[in-house]
């Protein structure tokens, strides 16, 4: 009888956790638009490995550069998108604090690049970019699927493999172009499942 009891405690206080957890998830980042990203990635791949484009890391910085603006303008776009039509999050300000979790990373992995780029050192930018892109999937593990967290691991142990392998150059675009082509399209797929378009749809009519 008392072991009833307490099992029954036990699932009630696993129900509430997991209750928690659903209702701390954050729904601003759009799985649909992740995976443009991976595409821009690969395609600015592409562009950089035709024999037209200068074979110089300064060009292939800059190249690098504007795929991280049209990915930056997408994924915050959309955010921006959700933010003002969701009507869960209610133009509450309060709800946008998890994307912030990112922006140590990102100040990092700003400085760390400039430091290199002052070095001289660009064939270590591919591996330190993965690394602490796959730092700000940590971040994220309280507040998006925790899925989210293999895709981490992923682009952690593939910035890895580019520190430390002789082999790769900052020249040859295709460590960053595939593997950001399937970090991206994991990313949105691990979204997706957690909140479907279907899910997206209903609640765009909803607010309308």
């Amino acid at each position: 009888m008392i072991a009833n009891h307490i099992h029954d405690a036990l699932r009630q206080v696993a129900s509430m956790r997991a209750l928690a957890l659903e209702h701390a998830r954050f729904r601003g980042y759009s799985g649909r638009v992740r995976m443009l990203g991976g595409v821009v990635a690969f395609c600015g791949a592409l562009v950089l490995s035709r024999p037209f484009y200068p074979a110089e890391p300064l060009a292939h910085l800059a190249g690098w550069g504007v795929v991280l603006v049209l990915a930056l303008l997408a994924n915050y776009g959309g955010l921006l998108l959700w933010f003002l039509r969701d009507p869960v999050a209610g133009r509450d300000r309060m709800q946008l604090l998890p994307a912030l979790d990112a922006c140590p990373a990102f100040m990092a992995a700003a400085l760390l690049s400039a430091a290199l780029i002052l070095r001289g050192e660009f064939n270590l930018l591919f591996g330190m970019w993965m690394g602490m892109y796959g730092l700000v999937h940590a971040a994220y593990r309280r507040n998006l699927p925790p899925a989210i967290l293999l895709v981490g691991l992923f682009y952690g142990a593939a910035g890895t493999v580019c520190l430390f392998h002789p082999s790769v150059q900052f020249v040859n675009p295709w460590p960053m172009g595939l593997v950001f082509l399937v970090g991206e399209i994991s990313g949105g797929l691990v979204l997706m499942k957690a909140n479907p378009p279907q899910q997206e749809c209903e609640e765009e009519e909803s607010d309308a």
